[in-house]
């Protein structure tokens, strides 16, 4: 079976959490092919193994390259494999087989690392397009969907975990989305995070120190805290991972030719420091 009827087949097992983003109805899968719903929106699976399902075209600074290395960060660096299995833990203890949205998931390693010994079903949402292709090209045991955290293509209460890891959030959304016993799990940055790359980049300014109060602030206002956990650690990369975290990193965005060449020169220590938050409406 292709990755086209692969995908088809996993959503038509689960199209009952799916609605329209046009006009908010439920939808099926129609011959393996394409998801309809009942007034005739259609999004086509494409031959990747996932749905566009986009109402108009959007381009991102998020291209394929940083999504490559990211991946490569992500799966070779081991950088945050203590906050995969600290997420992995929260997400575990859910009762029955939970559907996980990732909302923000980009090329989807995070969420795969995440679910890897969870008896659960991922579904992965992004804006850009290329992060959703890789995400289905290497993990089709999840569900991919190119879609706007805005208008997420979700039936009302029908998620029972929204991870949502460094990215904005649509909280007005995950609301809507999340199951009345649901859980919203928030990874965000601490003051430490990366602050090599921040020194490197933006010594002696307002960037080179990050504070993370008005993001905990707004998750607050949303949620009632059920545990925050802190993760923290200094990782040795060598030169390669290096390469990999600048090419990933929106930090980095626009530097300089050569300004970050010392930075990559040698293994160095980077700072991993994290704030896992995890609430209930």
């Amino acid at each position: 079976m292709k990755k086209k009827e692969q995908m088809a087949a996993l959503v038509e097992g689960h199209a009952d959490m799916l609605r329209c983003p046009i006009c908010g109805g439920a939808m099926h899968v129609e011959a393996l092919k394409s998801l309809v719903c009942g007034n005739n929106h259609s999004f086509d699976f494409a031959k990747q193994g996932y749905v566009n399902i986009m109402t108009r075209p959007v381009k991102t600074q998020y291209d394929k390259n940083l999504f490559q290395h990211r991946r490569a960060f992500i799966l070779e660096s081991g950088f945050y494999r203590e906050m995969h299995e600290e997420v992995s833990g929260i997400i575990s203890r859910l009762q029955g087989r939970p559907l996980v949205l990732d909302a923000g998931s980009g090329e989807g390693s995070h969420l795969d690392r995440i679910l890897d010994g969870v008896d659960g079903v991922g579904i992965g949402v992004d804006i850009a397009k290329e992060g959703i292709m890789l995400a289905a090209k290497y993990y089709p045991q999840s569900i991919w969907l190119v879609g706007d955290l805005a208008k997420l293509p979700i039936r009302d209460g029908s998620m029972d975990a929204i991870v949502n890891i460094l990215s904005p959030a649509n909280y007005a959304e995950f609301n809507r989305v999340l199951s009345p016993d649901g859980l919203v799990v928030k990874v965000v940055p601490e003051s430490g995070y990366l602050k090599e790359l921040r020194e490197a980049l933006y010594r002696d300014t307002d960037r080179e120190t990050y504070d993370n109060t008005g993001t905990v602030s707004l998750f607050e206002e949303n949620y009632e805290i059920v545990e925050r956990r802190r993760v923290t650690d200094e990782m040795s990369l060598d030169r390669m991972a290096l390469e990999h975290l600048i090419e990933m990193s929106p930090l980095a965005w626009n530097h300089a030719s050569g300004e970050l060449d010392d930075f990559i020169a040698a293994e160095k220590t980077v700072t991993l420091d994290l704030e896992i938050l995890v609430g209930r409406r």
